[in-house]
């Protein structure tokens, strides 16, 4: 991940932290994410995985892309081809990239993932109310949600529920390309 990236998580997330009154030790307990994990993290020396970032957006009620944003955006941004961050890469060479989102009314992220033949991306649950919707443009992609699995072809759309562990794979014998975006509700903001 990139040094701008990594200086933007450690930013925001000491400033969602912050503006709930949450301790490291109150976040931790929220997120499931070690305490030494969260201090390396608000120094800008820590190179998070993926599922450790869900964690910590669940348990603020944000969308990844808060987590990643450099400041005040302007009215409109265009996101150039090739510019999203990359948050997961396969071992055949895959990747999830995290194209856009929004915070408000409720966090929503967009993601463009290309997943090479008999790679797979499980996740936990995320945030209680999380909602996926998925839209295949080439190959093929089974999700499972819930020990339940579902093949989706080209052209074909899925929504599924997100707050229960689900995965993605790709088990034809062409590479899959396909979009999703995610609805996290927002967390109480209570302390």
């Amino acid at each position: 991940m990139a040094d701008a990236a990594l200086a933007a998580i450690a930013r925001n997330v000491r400033a969602a932290r912050g503006s709930r009154g949450w301790s490291l030790d109150a976040l931790a307990a929220r997120s499931g994410v070690s305490k030494g994990v969260l201090v390396t993290l608000e120094q800008g020396r820590s190179n998070p995985n993926l599922g450790t970032l869900v964690r910590i957006s669940d348990a603020f009620g944000l969308p990844l892309t808060e987590l990643l944003d450099a400041g005040q955006p302007p009215p409109i941004q265009p996101v150039p081809a090739g510019t999203g961050t990359v948050l997961w890469r396969g071992q055949r060479g895959g990747t999830g990239a995290l194209l856009t989102g929004v915070a408000v009314p409720a966090g929503v992220e967009l993601w463009r993932w290309r997943m090479e033949p008999g790679e797979q991306h499980g996740s936990e649950a995320h945030a209680a109310g999380t909602r996926e919707l998925i839209h295949v443009l080439r190959g093929e992609l089974t999700v499972t949600v819930d020990g339940d699995a579902v093949t989706i072809g080209p052209g074909d759309s899925a929504r599924m529920a997100g707050d229960r562990p689900h995965s993605y794979a790709n088990e034809a014998g062409s590479p899959a390309e396909y979009v999703g975006v995610v609805i996290v509700p927002p967390a109480p903001r209570s302390g």
